[in-house]
C-alpha cells in the first residue's frame, strides 16, 4: 500500500517537498491557487529527477503518482503526511491549518515548512494542536538533508522516523524558538552583508566570494563548533575560546542592528545582484546549484563525512537483495548517472565505466560469498584484465543498469561478462572482465576458501548453460 503526501502551496519550498516524496515512492497531492502551478512544479521535479538520483548508488525507488487539486478537502482526506508552505503570515496558516483538520484523518501528520513560527504560534485556536508541528526545510528540499523538527515529543518522533525513510536528516529542536537554530544563523549572516553593503565595504559577490572560498567550504563538511576545535590546536575547544574569546566584545559586527531597507539600498543590492548573476535565468542557476551540490555532496560520500554519512546511511538501507536466480544473467546494477561522472564532451568519463563494471563484479563476489568478512579475513579478488568497449554515449541523469553473465567461476578464475544498458534496454557498453582469487597477506593467487568454492561451482554450473551474450564476440567465447 502507497504512503500519500499532500503538498498545501506549491512554490519553491512546497514544490521541492513534493520532489522529496514523489521520489521516494510516495504518491503526492498538490493543492495550489496559482495557475502556474504545474508548470511550476514540473520544472522543479526536472531538477529532481536529474539531481536526487545521482547521489544514491542505487536505483532510486519507482516515483508515485502526482497529482494537482483546488481543493483542500480532496488534497489532505487520504494523505499519511501533510506539508503546509503557504505564505509566511500567520493568520493563512491558521485558517489553511484549520482547513486541513477538519478534512485530514486523526492520524495525519502536519507539517509546516515556516522559517520562524512557532508551533505554539501555529497551533493556537487548532482542533487538535499537538498534531501541527514545525517541519522546516532547506531548499532545495530534494537535496539538501535536514529538516528542523519542533513541537509536541511523540509527533515529532513519529515525523523523525517519516523523514530518515526519505533519506533525509532530522533535528529535533528541543525548545521552540523563534527562527529554530539554522535560520538563525542565516539571519546574522544576512544582517552584516546588508551592512557591509551598505557602508561601501564590499558588494554581493564579494561577500559571496568571502563565503564560498573560504569558511563556507569548512562550514559544508564540519559546521562551526568542529571548526573551531581544530582552530584551537592541540589543546582543543578550552584553547580557542581562551585565545578568541576577547574578540566577541569588540564591536566588530552590527548584528544587533538592522540597516533601514530604503529604496537607495535595495537599488545597490539589486543592481550588484544583476551584474553578479544576471547572464543566468533563475533554472539556469538552479541547474548549477544542484549540480554542485551533488558533486560536494558525493565527494562528502566517498568520506563517509558530514551530508555524505547520511547519504551512505540511506544507501545501506535501501541496498537491494543480491540477485537470487542464478539461472539467468544477473542484474547486477541499478542506478543513475552523476553529474561529476561526466567530462568535457558532456558524456560519462571512460574511467567511471571501469568503476560501473567494477561494482559489477563486487556483487557477484558477494554473491559467492566474498563479502567483507571474507575480505577482513584475509581473502579477496583482484582484477587482472578489463576489456571494455563502448557502444554509445551515456549521460548525466540517465537511468542505467548492468547484465552480468558469469563465463568462468572454477578454481582462481572468475570470468564475468558485464553489458551496460539504458533503460531501453539500449547497450551501452560491455566489459570482459577476469578476477584472480588472492592471499592479501602474500598478494598472490591462492584457491578460494570451501565455502566460496561450493557457491562458485553452483554458479558455474547454472550460468554454463546460457547462451552466448550477443554482443560478445565469438573470438572470445571460444577461448573459454
Amino acid at each position: 500500500m502507497s504512503h500519500v503526501a499532500a503538498i498545501i502551496g506549491g512554490g519553491v519550498i512546497g514544490g521541492g517537498w513534493a520532489a522529496r516524496f514523489l521520489l521516494n515512492g510516495w504518491d503526492v497531492v498538490i493543492c495550489d491557487p496559482d495557475a502556474e502551478a504545474e508548470r511550476k512544479i514540473s520544472e522543479v521535479l526536472n531538477n529532481a529527477r536529474r539531481s536526487l538520483p545521482a547521489l544514491s548508488d542505487h536505483r532510486v525507488m519507482q516515483e508515485g503518482s502526482l497529482t494537482f487539486t483546488d481543493s483542500i478537502a480532496t488534497a489532505v482526506s487520504h494523505a499519511d503526511w501533510i506539508q503546509e508552505s503557504v505564505p509566511e503570515r500567520l493568520e493563512i496558516k491558521h485558517q489553511v491549518l484549520a482547513e486541513i483538520q477538519s478534512h485530514c484523518t486523526a492520524g495525519a501528520l502536519i507539517g509546516s515548512s515556516t522559517s520562524g513560527f512557532k508551533p505554539s504560534e501555529l497551533q493556537q485556536g487548532a482542533a487538535t494542536p499537538q498534531q501541527i508541528f514545525v517541519a522546516h526545510p532547506f531548499n532545495p528540499v530534494y537535496l539538501l538533508p535536514l529538516i528542523e523538527l519542533v513541537g509536541e515529543a511523540e509527533t515529532t518522533v513519529r515525523a523523525k522516523a517519516v523523514l530518515e525513510q526519505l533519506g533525509m536528516a532530522p533535528l529535533i529542536v528541543r525548545k521552540e524558538i523563534d527562527a529554530h537554530i539554522a535560520d538563525r544563523f542565516l539571519e546574522a549572516v544576512w544582517r552584516e552583508g546588508l551592512w557591509l553593503i551598505k557602508d561601501g565595504i564590499a558588494t554581493t559577490e564579494e561577500i559571496d566570494d568571502a563565503i564560498r572560498y573560504g569558511f563556507g567550504l569548512r562550514w559544508a563538511q564540519m559546521g562551526l563548533f568542529e571548526t573551531y576545535r581544530i582552530a584551537g590546536g592541540e589543546a582543543g575547544m578550552k584553547h580557542f575560546i581562551e585565545q578568541f574569546g576577547p574578540c566577541l566584545s569588540w564591536p566588530w559586527t552590527k548584528l544587533m542592528d538592522v540597516p533601514e531597507l530604503t529604496d537607495e539600498l535595495v537599488e545597490s543590492i539589486a543592481s550588484q545582484s544583476d551584474q553578479q548573476s544576471g547572464q543566468f535565468s533563475i533554472r539556469e542557476l538552479e541547474r548549477i546549484r544542484d549540480d554542485n551540490l551533488v558533486a560536494m555532496m558525493r565527494a562528502l560520500k566517498a568520506r563517509n563525512w558530514g551530508a555524505g554519512a547520511i547519504l551512505n546511511a540511506d544507501d545501506i538501507a535501501k541496498k537491494p537483495a543480491l540477485p537470487q536466480d542464478i539461472s539467468q544473467p544477473l542484474t547486477t546494477i541499478e542506478r543513475v548517472i552523476p553529474i561529476d561522472w561526466t567530462d568535457y564532451n558532456g558524456h560519462m568519463n571512460e574511467s567511471r565505466y571501469g568503476q560501473v563494471f567494477s561494482d559489477a563484479g563486487d556483487v557477484v563476489m558477494s554473491m559467492v560469498g566474498a563479502d567483507s568478512d571474507y575480505i577482513d579475513a584475509g581473502f579477496s579478488y583482484f582484477t587482472v584484465d578489463n576489456h571494455i568497449t563502448y557502444r554509445n554515449e551515456t549521460h548525466a541523469a540517465e537511468a542505467i543498469y548492468v547484465r552480468t553473465q558469469v563465463l568462468q567461476a572454477q578454481g582462481k578464475k572468475l570470468r564475468l561478462y558485464h553489458e551496460m544498458f539504458r533503460d531501453n534496454k539500449e547497450l551501452l557498453a560491455t566489459c570482459n572482465q577476469l578476477l584472480i582469487h588472492v592471499s592479501l597477506e602474500t598478494r598472490r593467487s591462492c584457491e578460494p576458501g570451501a565455502a566460496v568454492m561450493a557457491k562458485l561451482d553452483a554458479l558455474h554450473t547454472a550460468q554454463s548453460q546460457l547462451p552466448k551474450p550477443e554482443s560478445l564476440p565469438e573470438s572470445q567465447w571460444q577461448m573459454l
